[in-house]
Formats: C-alpha cells, sequence, structure tokens
C-alpha cells in the first residue's frame, strides 16, 4: 500500500535557526525551502528531512533519524572536525569502543542535534 510512497522524517526544533546551523555546517546537507507552514525541507538521500518549529522541543530518549554511511570510523572523524559531539555508552549489553557500538549486522554511533534530537550514522556489515 505504502511502499511506493516517499517518506519524510520530520523533527521538532526549538530554535530554527540554530538547528538549520547545524544541520547545514555539521552535516553538510544543502538548503532546502519553507514550506507555508513554517517548515524547512532538506532532500536527504531521496527521502525529505523537515525541521519543524516546536517551542517546547523535545523529549524522546529514541533515535529520531539514521543516516546509512560506508565507512562509520570516517564518517565519524568527518562529522567531529565539522563539531559533531558523539555520544557514548557503557551498559551491561550496549556499550561503544570509539563511538561504535556493534548491534549485530550493523555498527552504529549517536549524536544529538542542537535541539536534543537524538541521530544516528550506521553502516551496515557484510
Amino acid at each position: 500500500m505504502l511502499g511506493n510512497s516517499s517518506v519524510t522524517t520530520m523533527l521538532p526544533v526549538k530554535d530554527m535557526a540554530r538547528a538549520r546551523a547545524f544541520y547545514e555546517r555539521c552535516l553538510g546537507l544543502k538548503p532546502g525551502n519553507f514550506r507555508p507552514d513554517g517548515k524547512f525541507e532538506y532532500a536527504v538521500g531521496g527521502s525529505t528531512l523537515a525541521l519543524f518549529p516546536k517551542p517546547e522541543g523535545t523529549k524522546a530518549e529514541h533515535t529520531a533519524i539514521s543516516f546509512r554511511v560506508p565507512d562509520i570510523a570516517a564518517s565519524i572523524v568527518e562529522l567531529k572536525t565539522s563539531g559533531v559531539v558523539f555520544e557514548d555508552y557503557d551498559l551491561p549489553d550496549f556499550k561503544t569502543v570509539d563511538h561504535v557500538c556493534v548491534l549485530g549486522s550493523e555498527k552504529a554511533a549517536w549524536f544529538k542535534d542542537t535541539e536534543g534530537n537524538f541521530l544516528c550514522i550506521h553502516e551496515d556489515l557484510a
């Protein structure tokens, strides 16, 4: 039914200018455009990422979006150079080494945007 539909990921932001600076300068997304309802959209790998103003922000404690990358270690270096700060975890069943956690068939690393949204990069394992 929806298998051929395009997908838009919606992320709440408290401060649109601050969020846009992060997504464009730190993550390297090319600016899209504002929609009449106040959303700002980016085209990302065949999908759409929409930032929408939400004065109270978000309280989600889960990954809001994950970007698939071909080489997670190289991507971490590049993103850190751009100012991204990665999260580290040391839990009994969930531990990062050099910011990376191996989860079954993928490696993943998490960071937050300026608005508190949890973002992830992941690399599929062969």
